[in-house]
């Protein structure tokens, strides 16, 4: 039998270390460091969410890589004093930290620090204030603004995952509260229905009813990026992040676009799975299973994370996973410089064709925003986990307000890798309106499997409209067909247009207006064709 000559590596943990931020708020955090040898660079994480996301840390494999690890909760979270306000405070708390750390006698003055979602924004927050010591970032999953790709996409809000998040986040804090001796019966119950009805609370009209979640009318009471979004932009300066950035992305993530934006800005390796949000760990996303070799473990990805960090990596610039050929593959940037933008253009007879149509009779449709098309599947985060991903479309493909628009069956594989949109020119009886798109890949036995999709939310009832489907790589092998849907709702993942020209988020029912749709046939998706 094989034996491995390992000895034994004996750790010292500290939990609760107090670390004083600037403004007297003292931070709480756990020190894992190896018990004898020193000084060591230090892997930092920041995180909201209490102890859950911190045990996906990898700190064993990073003090085996030579590093002390710092485990620290956001102020008003887990074991931190202060007030938790999203996003407002991460960058100076960031850099406050960083200086604790390289003063401690166990510190050689390095940090890199590492995270997914918000901690990846925590770690880019404090990189856009250029602390000493601040070496390199693992930045997973994260937006590159709180605005656009966050809140909102294409102008509609995200009401599905803004109301999923908004809601944890003011349950742990009343739980923080609670911890600290206050009374917060009142508020849990003023909360529960956000917290634990959501399938009602998204339909609750107008939106700024909802109820429980400190931060739900500056949300959605700015649905353009004013000043309020830009003061907190001005804490994720991608022009004052100086420390090198390593990227991964999910392919239906819903910050797939902000992780695509982060990396052009900072340049960097940029890894992308078949992955969800909180799906990298597996080899299936949504309906779908693209093997064993789609998890991250397979790529070896907490291995590169940490050679990353320490300055050692030796990967490609960019590595992807090709959907429907299931292979990874590496490539030398982002997007492949060989990809050929295709228009296939919206036929008036639902054929889908890179030929021009012939005919200019627009195709139509009736949208009610009492009756919205349910999201099926997606870069969601909603509080049903189970609809996320590629799923089938075809009962939602059976209703009266979604088009479809589809290729001939393919004689041969069509691979599209890259950014994707779709040029629509339509309008509407209403004074505004949303146009949606979704690119669908149908399968010989008839599934009709969502690859990625978008919206934009107009202020007038007709024009050209470009829809930003972000990007993918999918190969559409031989026998199957594309598939385009336009519609004009994807609820909840976005919120619902009331159709009368005034701000959605102020809509009561009596004020949602019947919207009838006409899109024209010089509509087109630019698709990036890969040669093969």
């Amino acid at each position: 039998m094989p034996k491995l000559d390992r000895s034994p590596m004996p750790v010292t943990a500290e939990y609760d270390t107090p670390m004083p931020m600037r403004d007297g708020t003292v931070l709480r955090g756990s020190v894992h460091r190896r018990a004898s040898g020193g000084p060591f660079p230090t892997l930092l994480a920041r995180s909201p969410y209490g102890e859950g996301p911190f045990r996906a840390i990898p700190v064993t494999a990073a003090l085996e890589a030579g590093f002390a690890v710092v485990l620290q909760h956001c102020r008003g979270r887990g074991s931190s004093d202060g007030e938790f306000r999203p996003w407002l405070d991460e960058g100076d708390d960031g850099y406050d930290t960083i200086a604790w750390i390289t003063g401690q006698p166990w510190s050689d003055g390095e940090v890199v620090m590492t995270g997914m979602s918000y901690l990846a924004g925590c770690a880019l927050q404090a990189a856009a204030t250029r602390p000493p010591g601040l070496k390199a970032v693992y930045a997973a999953m994260t937006p590159h603004d709180f605005h656009d790709g966050l809140k909102y996409h294409g102008g509609a809000l995200a009401l599905g995952s803004a109301l999923n998040w908004g809601a944890m986040q003011a349950a742990l804090g009343l739980m923080h509260a609670a911890e600290a001796g206050e009374d917060v019966g009142a508020a849990f119950g003023e909360l529960l229905p956000a917290m634990t009805g959501q399938a009602a609370a998204v339909r609750t009209l107008p939106l700024d009813a909802v109820r429980g979640i400190p931060w739900w009318h500056d949300w959605i009471s700015h649905p353009e990026r004013d000043a309020f979004w830009q003061d907190l932009g001005e804490t994720l300066r991608h022009d004052r992040i100086e420390a090198p950035v390593m990227h991964v992305a999910g392919w239906f993530d819903l910050f797939l676009a902000g992780t695509l934006e982060n990396h052009r800005r900072l340049g960097g390796p940029l890894v992308i799975g078949p992955w969800s949000h909180l799906t990298s760990a597996s080899s299936g996303t949504g309906r779908l299973d693209f093997g064993f070799a789609a998890s991250a473990q397979a790529i070896q990805l907490e291995q590169r994370q940490l050679a990353f960090l320490r300055g050692r990596d030796t990967g490609p610039a960019v590595k992807i996973f090709v959907m429907g050929d299931d292979v990874w593959r590496d490539e030398e940037s982002w997007p492949p410089a060989r990809a050929v933008d295709t228009r296939y253009h919206l036929h008036a007879d639902g054929l889908l064709s890179p030929e021009p149509p012939a005919s200019a009779e627009p195709r139509v449709f009736t949208f009610d925003p009492r009756d919205p098309v349910p999201t099926t599947g997606g870069p969601t985060l909603l509080a049903d986990p189970t609809n996320v991903g590629p799923q089938d479309q075809r009962d939602v493909e059976l209703r009266a307000d979604v088009l479809c628009y589809t290729t001939g069956v393919l004689g041969s594989a069509v691979e599209v890798t890259g950014p994707v949109s779709v040029t629509l020119r339509a309008e509407t009886s209403a004074a505004a309106t949303d146009w949606t798109a979704k690119l669908v890949n149908v399968h010989p036995d008839g599934r009709a499997m969502s690859v990625i999709d978008g919206i934009v939310r107009t202020a007038t009832p007709s024009g050209t409209y470009v829809i930003d489907l972000v990007a993918t790589s999918q190969v559409f092998k031989a026998g199957h067909r594309i598939r385009v849907e336009i519609s004009s709702s994807n609820f909840p993942r976005f919120d619902r247009n009331p159709g009368n020209g005034r701000p959605a988020a102020l809509a009561t029912e009596p004020e949602l207006v019947v919207q009838n749709q006409r899109v024209f046939p010089d509509s087109y998706i630019t698709l990036p064709v890969v040669p093969r």
